[in-house]
């Protein structure tokens, strides 16, 4: 794999850094809502009981992906720390800069 010269890996590491610190936010938020929905004590019926098992599942499944990206986040901080940061995994070609603006953790060329 080649190392690119033309993008300032210092931007990408900051919009990267940033984009964890907002996806840290949520996560802890979406960590507060399944704490309070098993604390929830108001249950009278079934319909009440259903939509609390609804809310938990959505709230770990957004929990789940959010972790997921985090994940993305730290690969591709970690690939700005080795040097091979915007090259394609698959190809080893450079990663359009639209792609990388678009989507700052891209491991390859295509979508």
């Amino acid at each position: 794999m080649s190392v690119r010269k033309d993008l300032n890996f210092e931007d990408f590491e900051k919009i990267l850094k940033t984009e964890k610190e907002k996806v840290e936010k949520n996560i802890d938020a979406i960590k507060a809502e399944i704490d309070a929905l098993a604390l929830e004590d108001e249950i009278d019926d079934t319909v009440d009981m259903a939509e609390l098992q609804i809310d938990n599942m959505t709230d770990q499944t957004l929990l789940h992906r959010l972790e997921a990206e985090i994940a993305e986040i730290d690969a591709a901080l970690e690939r700005i720390r080795s040097g091979n940061y915007g090259v394609c995994e698959k190809t080893g070609e450079p990663i359009p800069l639209e792609r990388l603006k678009a989507n700052p953790y891209a491991r390859t060329i295509n979508i």
